[in-house]
């Protein structure tokens, strides 16, 4: 079945994607911030992460990452940006290895 393309469903195609532009243009360190650490949790083995967790408090963060942590929190539109953009593929990785039910 071929469905028609009305023009109220091609706007509300063409604003999702400005949405997404804009977004990517707003926050720009927080962007690279966010791939590095979907890739950190891509790229990481179900084992690295248990031993991450366990390791969890038990030595002081790097500087560039307090500084990240906090430049997130003392913004609450960045903060909301970055955990839409990493929450999924985190969630699932996490899932994946049994961390989360």
């Amino acid at each position: 079945m071929i469905k028609k393309v009305t023009s109220a469903s091609l706007f509300t195609a063409a604003m999702a994607l400005v949405c997404v532009a804009v977004n990517a243009q707003q926050f720009p360190v927080m962007d690279r911030i966010a791939e590095k650490v979907i890739q950190k949790y891509q790229q990481a083995t179900c084992e690295q992460l248990w031993e991450e967790r366990a390791q969890k408090g038990k030595a002081p963060k790097p500087q560039m990452e307090q500084e990240a942590l906090q430049m997130l929190k003392s913004d609450a539109q960045m903060r909301a940006a970055f955990i839409n953009k990493v929450a999924a593929p985190i969630a699932n990785k996490m899932f994946e290895c049994g961390m989360i039910p």
